[in-house]
């Protein structure tokens, strides 16, 4: 009785554990540009410059977190429950780019001047492969909870974010005409890039 007793106040914080430990794998250690390189074509398009960068990311943060737990839903409550599984990558991409339209009518509305900065690849962000990818490989996690999938989309957003804007503050700095002319511009960035996703796996020995 008194292990029952104790069992549930220490069911909560290990929850709150597991969303911490999961939302810092998804943003370091899993990070879904660095890691697996997924959006990488808007990543070096989009990072010359700091303001764009930062548009770009938020955008990314919010369809990554509201499409991987309405997808989690629809996939456990709906798709599930009528076997009809071979829907899913339909069912995403739609839920994606309903979300991608929202996020475009909200930036034109309120920041005109960063709706046509970040241009075509605002919408392009519909077949983003990193957010598709959120989703799926979250289905790949068989004990994962609404609360999970919701923290594990905003940890994989917030990583996608933190890598462009890191990379949208060095491009700022670095001097490319001192630059050999064969890496200018994709190659210096993609080396960049590497060096950063090193610093990124440091992390996967504090996190498992």
């Amino acid at each position: 009785m008194i292990l029952a007793a104790i069992q549930p106040a220490v069911a909560e914080p290990g929850l709150f554990v597991q969303l911490i430990v999961i939302f810092l794998a998804a943003a370091f250690t899993e990070n879904i540009l660095l890691a697996r390189f997924l959006g990488m074509c808007s990543f070096l398009a989009i990072s010359r410059q700091m303001k764009t960068s930062l548009g770009l990311g938020f955008a990314v943060v919010f369809v990554t977190t509201f499409t991987a737990a309405i997808n989690w839903l629809l996939h456990t409550y709906v798709m599930v429950p009528l076997h009809i599984e071979f829907l899913e990558l339909i069912v995403f991409i739609v839920v994606i780019a309903a979300f991608v339209q929202l996020v475009e009518m909200v930036i034109e509305r309120f920041s005109p001047s960063l709706y046509f900065s970040l241009g075509i690849f605002l919408p392009l962000i519909t077949v983003n492969c990193a957010i598709l990818g959120v989703s799926l490989f979250m289905l790949n996690k068989e004990d994962f909870g609404f609360l999970h999938s919701l923290v594990f989309g905003f940890g994989s957003g917030i990583g996608w974010l933190v890598a462009i804007v890191l990379m949208a503050g060095i491009r700022e700095q670095i001097k490319e005409d001192k630059i050999p002319a064969g890496l200018r511009g994709s190659g210096i960035t993609l080396i960049i890039t590497g060096i950063i996703a090193l610093a990124f796996v440091a992390f996967s020995g504090m996190i498992k």
